[in-house]
């Protein structure tokens, strides 16, 4: 028994002696072949569990951060020592052993597991659906909550973009849109509770990325989970975000507004500044988004409703005009949380231009020199500002507004800027149309204001839009083009344009050919029927030209006798019409018909020299002045007629 015993006693002890321990693994992992090291990582999840933060530190201490980074960049394929057949197992470890590692606090706020952000969003948005895009998402997860520099990382490096991506493709996720009714229901619970601050603000996050996903729509809809007998209004979610981001909104102002202009020292607030700017990036959002949606609401929505979100707008946008406010009078205009505070008032001004009207005329001049930490001079802000402006321009009031203030300037700097670029996006053609518009009104009534009509913002503007239309054959641009800049030369001659140091003889050319070019493009019915925004356009430019055309020689010249459709041939074409109708069955004949009036051409079957000066109603009535008598020429739809003038017409 005894010898039973030793020999049974000797066996155990050297099995266990053959037993690797955890120090023998760190001796491998400290080898200095990487198949060393990847034998020691197989093994050491045999002493390690999730919660020994002690081993796990070992086990980090003794593999080296520089072996880690190796690993992860050969998995995704960026590494040139590893055939690809081996790249899937790499990868799949070297994402297990981070997010292991990460368990460990002081590790997910190390600089080294901060850098490998881009890596592992890279490696979520190339393996969606694959098993290692769980440890993906927990890496993430202890990254970002483990340090202030992790969030913002994860941030800066599109983290949410990738993220909101992969919920339309999480196995059972998508049945019914369920966990969109889920998550509103769940958000509302915090929004409505007492929790603490930083609660409601993630769930505000949480939010922001669910509408980015679903849509606006998710805002309101329904409010009780699945088997429940508990029911909330469907308009709740929509309420309580609005109210947690106008509260998050107002905090998050007064404490920048403290750490800029008020602390001992702001250099030294950065980091705090730059975590509150983006916290209201979030509020911001989220209130621009219910902006968008009210904006498309008809009948059906609850007035109630609608009242008490358009209060809370109006409420908001009044406090970040305060903010605004304070900037302008400690001289602030370069802070991207300045910019944001101009794009949410834009936003919400598209929709209702005459809110918050006296502070947005105080201040209007301030928002549009406002630029972003990154710009060189003001762009954005008058992006944001334009349909805003646009619209008010529509009134005389408005265009009063503009000039007085000297903001038509800047709208005027920033349509030159975006011709400049010269490869225009679909979103860049938008805003160059809004530009043009604004700025077509404000000199369609020019009489009624206050205009400096030697503003050399203008010439300069006259010179870029010859150029933008140059090689066009757009007939929206070049009927664009050409109405703004005839009616800038309404205020001007060519004489003065050439000395103006600015403007050369070349651009006179440029002008010459572009308006000719519209007056081109309608005589060969290059016009639809159907393209009333042109006719009206082209209506301008024949009204104007006919104010100008002696002033400038070059142009008349060149408008008057190049080309086939010319004001000689037009005479010939009246002749041929016959004296009592004359048929107008396209658009250009129109604009032609109140050029020739204005400019004198005789109708010659009707033997009378057409005098200048006309007046026109609704139904394009032209009054043609005689010497002994008068005649009027009258064009309704397709068709000019001409009678003699008796006493209903006075």
């Amino acid at each position: 028994m005894e010898e039973q015993a030793s020999s049974s006693s000797s066996t155990g002890a050297s099995s266990s002696q053959l037993q690797p321990s955890l120090d023998d693994c760190l001796k491998l992992l400290r080898g200095e072949r990487d198949e060393q090291r990847l034998a020691g990582l197989l093994l050491v999840t045999k002493f390690c569990s999730k919660d020994d933060h002690t081993a796990i530190r070992k086990v980090y201490d003794a593999l080296g951060p520089q072996f880690l980074h190796r690993l992860l960049r050969t998995g995704i394929g960026k590494g040139s020592d590893v055939r690809s057949d081996n790249r899937d197992a790499y990868l799949q470890l070297s994402i297990t052993v981070l997010a292991a590692f990460c368990r460990v606090p002081q590790i997910a706020a190390s600089e080294e597991m901060i850098n490998k952000i881009p890596l592992i969003l890279e490696t979520i948005s190339r393996e969606a659906g694959s098993p290692i895009i769980e440890d993906c998402y927990e890496y993430l997860f202890l990254v970002s909550t483990a340090s202030e520099e992790g969030v913002q990382t994860l941030y800066k490096s599109g983290g949410l973009n990738v993220l909101a991506s992969q919920m339309m493709i999480l196995p059972n996720a998508m049945e019914n849109d369920v966990w969109s009714t889920n998550l509103r229901i769940g958000i509302v619970a915090i929004l409505q509770n007492r929790v603490a601050p930083s609660h409601k603000l993630h769930a505000l996050v949480l939010a922001e990325c669910v509408i980015s996903i679903v849509g606006e729509r998710w805002l309101i809809g329904e409010m009780n989970l699945t088997g429940s007998q508990v029911s909330l209004p469907a308009d709740r979610c929509i309420l309580l975000i609005l109210e947690s981001s106008r509260v998050e909104i107002a905090v998050l102002l007064n404490d920048l507004a403290y750490l800029k202009y008020e602390a001992s020292n702001a250099s030294s607030n950065r980091e705090n500044i730059l975590v509150k700017q983006r916290n209201l990036g979030v509020a911001f959002s989220l209130v621009e988004k219910i902006i968008k949606l009210i904006s498309s609401f008809g009948g059906e929505e609850c007035e109630s409703t609608f009242t008490k979100i358009i209060s809370g707008l109006n409420e908001t946008i009044g406090v970040v005009l305060d903010y605004l406010r304070d900037a302008k009078e400690h001289g602030q205009i370069k802070w991207d949380d300045l910019l944001e505070a101009v794009r949410v008032i834009g936003s919400y001004l598209a929709e209702a231009p005459d809110a918050c009207k006296d502070k947005v005329i105080e201040l209007l001049a301030y928002m549009l020199s406002i630029e972003g930490e990154d710009e060189l001079s003001p762009f954005y802000s008058i992006c944001f500002l334009l349909p805003m402006l646009c619209q008010i321009t529509l009134k005389t009031g408005g265009c009063k507004i503009l000039a007085s203030s000297g903001a038509f300037r800047e709208v005027v700097g920033y349509l030159i800027a975006l011709i400049d670029q010269n490869n225009f996006t679909s979103e860049d053609n938008g805003s160059i149309f809004l530009a043009c518009d604004t700025i077509l009104n404000l000199l369609l009534k020019q009489e009624q204001i206050k205009f400096p009509s030697d503003d050399p913002s203008f010439i300069r503007l006259l010179v870029a839009l010859s150029h933008w239309a140059e090689g066009m054959d757009d007939a929206s641009i070049i009927m664009m083009a050409s109405s703004i800049c005839s009616l800038i030369l309404e205020l001007t001659s060519e004489e003065s344009l050439l000395n103006h140091p600015d403007f050369t003889s070349g651009d006179i050319g440029n002008l010459s050919k572009l308006i000719r070019q519209s007056f081109v493009m309608c005589g060969q019915d290059l016009i639809s029927d159907d393209a009333k925004a042109e006719v009206d356009l082209f209506q301008i430019i024949t009204s104007a030209y006919s104010s100008w055309a002696d002033r400038f020689p070059s142009i008349k010249q060149a408008v008057e006798s190049s080309g086939p459709f010319s004001f000689d041939m037009f005479h010939r074409t009246l002749g041929n019409c016959g004296a009592d109708e004359l048929s107008c069955s396209t658009p250009w004949m129109k604009g032609y018909c109140l050029s020739a009036i204005t400019h004198g051409i005789s109708f010659l079957h009707f033997g009378l020299p057409v005098a200048q000066g006309i007046w026109r109603s609704n139904s394009y009535i032209y009054r043609q002045l005689c010497s002994k008598d008068m005649s009027i020429g009258i064009l309704r739809g397709n068709t000019v007629k001409t009678f003699r003038m008796d006493s209903s017409f006075s």
